[in-house]
C-alpha cells in the first residue's frame, strides 16, 4: 500500500492546470453563448460576467500587477548593474552589450513585422469586440484622464522623471517608461560604485528580485481559476472567432521564434563567430533540451556554462561573463514574444496603434528583455504594464495565457541559445579561435 501511495499523490503540473482552466472556460463560454437565448445579449449571462467572471478573473490580474513595480525595478537594476560591469572587462563586455542590443532589436522587429503582416487578431467583428470590451474602454479612458490631470509636471521627453516614486505609483497607467529610465540609471550608478560599498544595496535588490519572483509564483497558483473566468468571458462573447485568432497567434509566435533561431543566429555564427551553425546547434543540444523542459533561463544556466566550455569550446572567461549576464539581461525570445503578444491583443481589442507607438512598444520590449524574470511566467507582469500604457484591456491576457506553456518553452530555448551565440561571436571577434572540446575529432 505504501508503495503505491506516491503515485496516487502525484500532482498535476501547474501549466497543465492552467491549460485545463482555459479549455473548461472556453467550453463553458461557448455553451453559454449557444444555449442561452440571444447569446451574450441574455441579461443573466451579462450579469454573471459583470458580477462574477470579471471580478474573479481580475483577482489573477491584480496579483500579477501588484508585483510589477518591485519585480521590474529589481530585475532591471540587477541586469543593468551586471551589464555595467562591461567597463571593467573591457571590449568583451562592450561587444556583448552591442550584440545583445542588435539581436534583441532584430527579434522584436521580426515579431512586429510578422504580426502586422498576418494580423491574427483582426478577425474579430466590431460587434463582438464591443460585447467583450463593454465598460473596459470607458474605465481606461477615465484612468488616462485622471493621470493626465495629475501629471502637471510631466517627464522630460516622456522618459526622464522628476519624481520616480510618482511614476512608480502610476506605473500601470502611463508612468512605466519614466520608471524604467530611473531603474536603468540606478543600475548604472550602482555598477559604478566601489564593490564593497555597493554590496549591501546589491544584496538588498537581489533579495527583492527573489521575493518578487516568489510572488509571481504565488499568483500563478491562482492562474487556473483566473484563466477560467477570463476565458469564459471572452468565449461567451466571441465564440469560435476567438479560438481561430488565438490559433493564428500561436502559429505566428512559433514561426517568428524559429525564424530568429534558424536564420538570424546562423548568420551571426557564420559571419561573426566564424563557426558552422549546424555543428554549433549539435553542440548545444543539451542546453536546448534543458531550456525547453524547464522554461527557465536561470535553471538552464549551469548546463549552459558547462556546454559552452566543454562542447562548444569557448574560453571560460568569455562564456562565464556573457552567459551569467545573459541569463537576466539577454532575453531575445521573450522580447520577440512580448512584441507579438501586445500587438495581437491590441488588434483583438480593436486598438489602433500607429507606427510611432509600435516603435515605442519595440523599445519597451527590448528593455523588457532585461526586466523580465528568467522563470516560467516571468513575462506576464511586463506585458500587462505595456497593455495598460496603451489603453489595451489587460483582461485579454486571459485569452492567451492558458496556451503559454509551449510558447514559454520555445522562447526560453531562443533566450539561452542566444546567450551562447553572443559568447561565440564575442570570442570570434576577439580572435580567440575555436577550442577543440575533448572527444571531438
Amino acid at each position: 500500500m505504501s508503495e503505491t501511495a506516491p503515485a496516487g499523490k502525484r500532482k498535476m503540473p501547474q501549466h497543465t492546470k492552467i491549460f485545463v482552466g482555459l479549455l473548461l472556460g472556453a467550453m463553458a463560454g461557448a455553451i453559454a453563448q449557444s444555449v442561452l437565448p440571444d447569446g451574450t445579449a441574455n441579461q443573466a449571462l451579462k450579469d454573471f460576467n459583470a458580477n462574477w467572471a470579471t471580478p474573479l478573473g481580475d483577482i489573477f490580474l491584480y496579483l500579477i500587477f501588484m508585483v510589477v513595480v518591485p519585480l521590474l525595478f529589481s530585475a532591471l537594476v540587477n541586469g543593468v548593474a551586471e551589464i555595467g560591469e562591461a567597463a571593467k572587462v573591457g571590449r568583451t563586455g562592450l561587444r556583448a552589450l552591442l550584440l545583445t542590443i542588435i539581436l534583441s532589436g532584430i527579434a522584436v522587429g521580426i515579431g512586429l513585422g510578422g504580426v502586422n503582416l498576418v494580423k491574427p487578431g483582426a478577425g474579430i467583428s466590431d460587434a463582438e469586440r464591443e460585447r467583450l470590451t463593454a465598460g473596459i474602454n470607458a474605465e481606461e479612458a477615465k484612468k488616462k484622464a485622471e493621470v493626465k490631470a495629475e501629471a502637471d509636471e510631466p517627464p522630460v521627453w516622456g522618459i526622464i522623471p522628476k519624481n520616480p516614486l510618482k511614476e512608480a505609483n502610476r506605473a500601470l497607467t502611463g508612468g512605466i517608461l519614466p520608471f524604467m529610465f530611473f531603474a536603468l540609471v540606478f543600475g548604472l550608478a550602482l555598477a559604478a560604485v566601489e564593490p564593497e560599498r555597493a554590496a549591501p544595496v546589491k544584496n538588498f535588490i537581489e533579495g527583492l528580485f527573489l521575493v518578487s519572483q516568489k510572488m509571481v509564483e504565488f499568483a500563478m497558483k491562482y492562474a487556473p481559476i483566473g484563466v477560467f473566468f477570463l476565458v469564459f468571458r471572452a468565449a461567451s462573447s466571441l465564440g469560435a472567432n476567438a479560438v481561430v485568432a488565438v490559433g493564428q497567434y500561436v502559429i505566428l509566435v512559433l514561426a517568428a521564434l524559429a525564424l530568429h533561431m534558424f536564420v538570424t543566429y546562423p548568420i551571426f555564427l557564420k559571419f561573426v563567430a566564424k563557426r558552422d551553425p549546424v555543428q554549433f546547434f549539435r553542440q548545444c543540444k543539451e542546453v536546448i533540451l534543458t531550456a525547453f523542459s524547464t522554461s527557465s533561463s536561470n535553471a538552464t544556466l549551469p548546463v549552459a556554462l558547462r556546454v559552452a566550455e566543454q562542447e562548444v569550446g569557448l574560453p571560460r572567461k568569455t562564456s562565464s561573463f556573457v552567459l551569467t549576464v545573459g541569463a537576466t539581461a539577454n532575453q531575445n525570445g521573450t522580447a520577440l514574444f512580448e512584441g507579438i503578444t501586445i500587438l495581437f491583443l491590441a488588434q483583438f481589442a480593436g486598438v489602433n496603434l500607429d507606427f510611432s507607438q509600435q516603435l515605442t512598444i519595440m523599445g519597451l520590449a527590448i528593455l523588457a528583455g532585461i526586466g523580465t524574470a528568467g522563470v516560467p511566467g516571468g513575462a506576464w507582469p511586463m506585458i500587462g504594464v505595456i497593455l495598460a500604457k496603451f489603453g489595451i484591456p489587460v483582461e485579454l491576457i486571459g485569452v492567451v495565457i492558458g496556451i503559454d506553456r509551449i510558447l514559454d518553452m520555445s522562447r526560453t530555448v531562443l533566450n539561452v541559445v542566444g546567450d551562447i551565440t553572443i559568447a561565440a561571436c564575442v570570442s570570434g571577434m576577439e580572435g580567440n579561435g575555436v577550442a577543440i572540446p575533448e572527444g571531438v575529432d
